[in-house]
């Protein structure tokens, strides 16, 4: 299996309270999944992340950006969204 692609879905502008508009991660948050390494701690992390969109709300459009990089690298979405 390949490594988990970061949630970024290249929109990169920090405007909801330093949350990007785009994944709803802050810089920090970033900075964090490029330093996991281990693939069951990087899907850890998008489970706290897609938990973090629903609460902050107005994410919808993420999941489909994502699941079509997923797609790109041939990863399988199901057991990760």
């Amino acid at each position: 299996m390949s490594k988990l692609p970061s949630p970024c879905i290249d929109v990169c502008k920090f405007k909801r309270e330093g949350h990007c508009i785009g994944c709803s991660m802050t810089k920090a948050q970033k900075a964090l999944f490029k330093e996991i390494k281990k693939e069951s701690h990087r899907s850890g992390f998008i489970e706290m992340l897609t938990a973090q969109q629903r609460q902050m709300g107005k994410f919808t459009h993420w999941e489909e950006a994502y699941r079509k990089k997923l797609a790109k690298k041939k990863i399988a979405a199901e057991g990760i969204l």
